[in-house]
């Protein structure tokens, strides 16, 4: 099954905290997204605060990205 389709990913800092494990990322050139937490970094609980350098990886249809690494 399809894990030969390559995701787009880009670096962001996060500015802001919501509830349910989502972020507001600033991405390049003063864009901001929303994006949530993987669920490899639910389920090793790896935390995500807010200033933190991510990679995100976006969705094709422009909508939410998935936060797949910090640091």
């Amino acid at each position: 099954m399809g894990k030969d389709i390559e995701k787009d990913t880009v670096t962001g800092v996060v500015t802001e905290a919501l509830p349910n494990t989502l972020f507001r990322v600033k991405i390049s050139d003063d864009k901001a997204m929303l994006a949530y937490l993987s669920g490899r970094m639910r389920i090793n609980r790896i935390r995500v605060l807010v200033g933190d350098t991510v990679l995100v990886e976006l969705d094709p249809y422009g909508g939410k990205g998935r936060i797949i690494k910090r640091g």
